[in-house]
């Protein structure tokens, strides 16, 4: 009889698709922002840091569908909470990331940092952003003092640039 084996490789990406709170989480959206509930921890126990109700994340520039040269002038902008830099854990305060060219990560992880996780955890509202020619989606994503999305997550609307 022959013995089946799984290859962890191949169960990794199913396993991490169940958030740290026991659901599924689906692709996020800016109109599929909803709590995760107030019991949510993150990975091994991390607490969600909570965040206020009708905060906003937004870009101030650019706006979705301008042309723009390399490098981008981005101007990041906070509503009913304050930014601060990692490591500062301040009551309804975080600081931002960027999502370039990608979808949201998943919200019950840290964040990465990558080339398309662009961290600003200096506490940084504006930028400039070196992007090759062509259109690119940019979207903000606020982290706490841990680079965890909060409780609900904040995050902007998805933006679409042309790089001329």
């Amino acid at each position: 009889m022959k013995r089946s084996h799984i290859s962890w490789l191949a169960v990794l990406p199913s396993l991490l698709l169940v958030s740290a709170c026991g659901e599924k989480e689906a692709a996020p959206t800016a109109k599929t922002n909803k709590p995760l509930g107030a019991a949510c921890m993150g990975p091994a126990g991390i607490p969600r840091t909570p965040s206020p109700v009708g905060a906003q994340v937004f870009f101030i520039t650019p706006a979705s569908g301008d042309i723009v040269s390399s490098p981008v002038e981005l101007e990041f902008g906070l509503s009913g909470m304050q930014v601060a830099p990692s490591g500062d854990n301040r009551p309804d305060s975080g600081h931002h990331h960027i999502i370039v060219d990608s979808e949201l990560p998943l919200l019950s992880l840290p964040i990465p940092k990558d080339d398309l996780n662009v961290h600003f955890g200096d506490g940084r509202t504006k930028t400039a952003l070196t992007l090759a020619p062509g259109e690119h989606t940019l979207q903000l994503l606020l982290g706490d003092y841990l680079h965890m999305p909060h409780d609900p997550p904040l995050f902007s609307e998805q933006i679409r640039i042309t790089v001329e």
